[in-house]
């Protein structure tokens, strides 16, 4: 019988004038939001990163516990990418943020979250752990800029 009311109050709020209102707001929100952001939402290589940055930044390891456990980013914190807006208080907004999780599409979705709730400083490991390691780790940047053709 709980089950039942539970879900009949449920679906009355859902159904409600507040909740319309409100999916519209977020709606206009997300809008704006798309028409406005720069192309590439925010969006950093493992190349484009010195390896003395790492310690300037935040960096979100986005990838559930037994992952990150495993292996990450050395300095990186560990905040599972449906769990961003619930931590964000943890979340500096000044100073760089750098998040990732294995290949950028969950992270690309905490970071559009954390966008729309404000942050600016917010970076998205494009390629995510998996290409950061294959380039080179903290050392990407180094090993690209050797790897130019010198003039």
């Amino acid at each position: 019988m709980k089950k039942i009311l539970l879900a009949l109050a449920l679906a009355s709020l859902v159904a409600s004038p507040a909740f319309a209102d409100n999916k519209a707001i977020a709606i206009d929100e997300m809008a704006g939001y798309l028409e406005f952001v720069d192309y590439g939402g925010g969006v950093i290589f493992a190349e484009q990163i010195p390896a003395e940055e790492y310690q300037k930044m935040m960096i979100i390891d986005a990838r559930d516990k037994t992952q990150f456990d495993k292996s990450h980013i050395p300095g990186a914190v560990n905040i599972e990418w449906r769990q961003v807006l619930a931590q964000k208080d943890k979340i500096p907004k000044n100073k760089p943020v750098l998040i990732y999780c294995n290949t950028g599409s969950l992270s690309a979705q905490a970071g559009f979250v954390l966008r729309m709730a404000g942050y600016e400083n917010l970076r998205i490991l494009q390629g995510g752990y998996e290409e950061w390691k294959s380039k080179g780790g903290i050392d990407a940047y180094k090993k690209a800029v050797n790897k130019q053709p010198k003039h």
